[in-house]
């Protein structure tokens, strides 16, 4: 008995060390589900239980439930608290941006109704920070089309920017913001009562993550003063990602979106009647190539309408032929096999994603090194990103089951302290997240160093093995 409570230790730590020093980067398949199995996607009916038409979810239904419109994220009623004896250290969040109106591009060439945001103000304008400098006027865009103007805009008439953080994406902004308040700083005792410079913001180029932040930010603190956005140069930004890396773009377009590969096309082929049907009803050139590789433009003007109790799209010249809630699902269902095939199921698919969004990776791995070796006083990070950020980063993550990430979506990186030694907690929906990665597993008090050495060993160090790879 004695030499046993000796021997097990001891091989624990060897294998530790083994992760440590030549952990397992290799991509691991998946979990097989309905997601990734394209007869059940073709063949099936409905969106087995994942919600397309509202921010709140019907009434009976766990908060865990996957919604497009608003996904769950960290709140204080299921919090997953760590064991006794953990100290929370540090904690970076990062999250796609709230609901939406589609992107124009994403709206048929003419559409039926008005989409109307006079509900919301979008304030565009730059401000002095020299405390002796002069003011500007608080300054919003309000949208409006000239009668004077013999051109037609293109998609939706009305008062909104394509695309624009809606007045229900930034009501469901704020609730994310008092929801991790509610965790971080009332359940926790971990954020501060001010912002100070323990805790930072940092946004994309792209104006609605922008959006979001305003509200969640206030949702978190209710601040007085102007608060700082982080936001790197567009051509270089890690966050969205728009850094340039051809060779990753180079595997992607290799198996996915516009390729000719057999096991990309053979969902595209196997839904020809239901792009011939659409197309008949939103009047979308049978032969317009970025609507037919891929489900991505009638996902996002069909899920965008429903988010916002808007009827299904009919035929401007003939309203009696309608998108069906069934075609609807089923575009629903392709939208989600496309996704868990691009960032996951595809072998291809770490590589892609290590290529493209490395960077921030990287970033991540410096920033949890700063905290814990006290050369930074930050103990909280904040990033509201996209669909495709998400994606990547939990491609990387290898996560066991993968989807399209929806409004919302949530991953958040807690590193914690016992008996010196330090460990990583990945939440992803509030929960934590499993990887199919055997290095990684259910990531729930990971040893930080294994954690580590599995970025490290994919990205390099200050994201040299990306910079590598990009550039061949």
């Amino acid at each position: 008995m004695g030499r046993s409570k000796t021997i097990i230790p001891l091989l624990w730590l060897s294998l530790v060390d083994a992760q440590i020093n030549t952990p397992n980067l290799s991509w691991h398949a998946p979990r097989k589900t309905w997601i990734n199995d394209l007869s059940e996607v073709i063949n099936g009916t409905g969106t087995h239980g994942f919600i397309f038409n509202s921010s709140q979810l019907p009434p009976g239904t766990p908060y865990s439930a996957y919604n497009w419109c608003n996904m769950p994220h960290v709140r204080r009623q299921e919090y997953p608290k760590a064991m006794q004896g953990y100290t929370l250290e540090y904690v970076e969040v990062i999250h796609r941006h709230h609901k939406r109106t589609p992107y124009a591009s994403n709206t048929f060439p003419k559409e039926g109704y008005v989409w109307d945001c006079s509900d919301e103000g979008l304030f565009y304008y730059g401000q002095p920070l020299n405390p002796s400098g002069n003011n500007s006027a608080t300054a919003f865009w309000s949208v409006y089309t000239s009668n004077t103007n013999p051109f037609a805009p293109a998609g939706f008439n009305g008062t909104c920017q394509f695309p624009q953080i809606t007045r229900g994406g930034l009501d469901d902004s704020f609730q994310h913001g008092k929801d991790l308040y509610g965790v971080y700083h009332d359940l926790l005792g971990f954020l501060p009562d001010d912002i100070g410079d323990k805790i930072t913001y940092r946004v994309t180029n792209n104006v609605i993550t922008s959006q979001v932040a305003g509200m969640l930010i206030n949702g978190m603190y209710s601040p007085s003063e102007t608060i700082l956005l982080h936001i790197q140069p567009s051509s270089i930004d890690s966050l969205e990602p728009a850094y340039s890396c051809p060779a990753a773009s180079s595997v992607y377009s290799s198996y996915g979106v516009g390729s000719t590969a057999a096991n990309w096309t053979a969902h595209l082929t196997a839904a020809k009647p239901l792009f011939s049907s659409l197309d008949a009803i939103s009047g979308v050139p049978v032969d317009s190539v970025d609507w037919h590789k891929s489900f991505d433009h009638y996902y996002d003007n069909l899920s965008a309408r429903q988010c916002h109790a808007k009827l299904l799209p009919c035929n401007i010249n003939d309203t009696s032929k309608c998108v069906t809630q069934d075609q609807a699902d089923t575009v629903y269902r392709l939208g989600q096999y496309e996704y868990s095939f691009i960032y996951r199921d595809s072998p291809a698919s770490l590589q892609a994603a290590v290529g493209s969004y490395g960077v921030f990776l990287a970033e991540l791995a410096s920033n949890i090194r700063s905290r814990i070796s006290g050369q930074s006083p930050v103990i909280y990070r904040h990033n509201v990103a996209h669909d495709g950020s998400v994606s990547r980063l939990l491609s990387i993550l290898q996560v066991e089951v993968m989807v399209w990430v929806g409004m919302g979506a949530e991953v958040v990186f807690e590193v914690y302290s016992k008996n010196r030694k330090r460990y990583m907690r990945i939440l992803w929906g509030g929960q934590v997240l499993r990887s199919s990665s055997p290095v990684l597993g259910a990531v729930d008090m990971l040893d930080l160093d294994v954690f580590l050495a599995y970025v490290d060993g994919l990205v390099g160090e200050k994201a040299g093995k990306v910079v590598e790879f990009c550039a061949s």
